[in-house]
């Protein structure tokens, strides 16, 4: 089956989302962002409600913040992984750097996103969600529904390469361009950096 041919039924139902943002103004805009897409959405102020709301709700996917109190979402995300592999998982955050990035991608998220981030973006990661079920649905109609059960590794997921490079571009531009302060916000050598760079160069990308 086409890859169209399997979002299509996906893409025709409201998808059931739980956002775990601690901060009041952004969860409302995420909540209302979400709704707008067609999502029926459910907030959570922290790993603590989500659990909740994981075992109530049976949810789609989940939007999370790395930076809640009480349980981080780096070891709530690690926590889900453990008894819900399959459900798809957009980290939205303001605290996140090349490691949690690195930590993520082994972890399965869908797409990890650092605030402030555009509607496109937030459109665009809710997009591989969809694509991801519907992988995932077609994969269990054709092995049975044991495969669900599986971790998933999409293929519509980033690639850890692709994930560093973005963090190194992204410092590259919050830095101006300033090479030491890039590599001191990554937590790695300026050598290290240079040679990032230089690969990245000569990949065909721009660098600031």
């Amino acid at each position: 089956m086409s890859d169209h041919a399997m979002l299509i039924p996906v893409l025709r139902r409201s998808l059931r989302v739980i956002v775990v943002e601690d901060d009041d103004r952004y969860r409302e805009f995420l909540l209302e962002t979400l709704r707008d897409m067609d999502c029926e959405a459910a907030p959570a102020v922290n790993a603590e409600d989500a659990g909740r709301l994981l075992g109530a709700w049976s949810p789609d996917a989940v939007v999370l913040d790395l930076n809640l109190p009480y349980v981080g979402g780096m070891e709530f995300l690690e926590r889900l992984r453990a008894r819900h592999a399959e459900v798809p998982v957009v980290i939205i955050t303001g605290h996140g750097d090349l490691q949690c990035a690195q930590r993520a991608i082994r972890c399965g998220v869908t797409e990890f996103l650092t605030k402030p981030c555009h509607l496109g973006q937030i459109e665009s990661a809710i997009d591989r969600v969809r694509r991801q079920i519907a992988r995932l649905r077609a994969s269990a109609e054709s092995h049975g529904q044991g495969a669900s059960a599986q971790p998933a590794c999409p293929s519509n997921t980033r690639s850890l390469a692709e994930v560093e490079r973005a963090a190194v571009l992204e410092a590259l531009g919050d830095t101006r361009g300033n090479r030491s302060a890039a590599a001191l916000r990554l937590g790695i050598s300026r050598r290290a950096l240079y040679d990032k760079l230089a690969r990245y160069a000569r990949e065909g990308f721009a660098i600031p």
